[in-house]
């Protein structure tokens, strides 16, 4: 998790075919930026992932006053993978919580490889890895 000033992303290249057709650039500020990877042995731990992820993402936004989240999966944190269709319905899970515990979120679109550009602050709390 990263606490950036700024964040922009653009599609690039769809990489899983049962996702639908999308082309999006957009930006963000004052965001907490999730880069996140779901493995093969969160299938069966399921609602403890997605608690933990809520719980962590709140902290972090809470530590930088932020109310503006982004998602990003980056299946490169792990060579374990879960199913797609399990980390995609996971997000979901958890951004609909994030979205009525008051936050703004966006997501990069699942299934694709993206451009990005992010401006970390240089906080120590601006830079934290949470295994959950």
């Amino acid at each position: 998790m990263f606490y950036a000033p700024s964040f922009w992303f653009k599609t690039f290249e769809k990489v899983l075919e049962d996702v639908p057709d999308t082309s999006i650039e957009e930006s963000c500020e004052n965001a907490v930026v999730v880069f996140y990877h779901a493995e093969e042995t969160d299938v069966d731990r399921r609602s403890n992932v997605i608690t933990k992820f809520v719980k962590n993402v709140k902290w972090l936004a809470g530590k930088f006053k932020t109310k503006n989240l982004v998602l990003h999966s980056f299946n490169h944190l792990s060579t374990s993978k879960a199913p797609a269709d399990f980390t995609g319905n996971l997000t979901a899970e958890v951004k609909e919580r994030l979205t009525q515990a008051g936050f703004t979120v966006v997501e990069t679109p699942f299934g694709y490889l993206n451009e990005w550009k992010i401006h970390v602050a240089g906080d120590s709390l601006a830079k934290v890895f949470k295994e959950l």
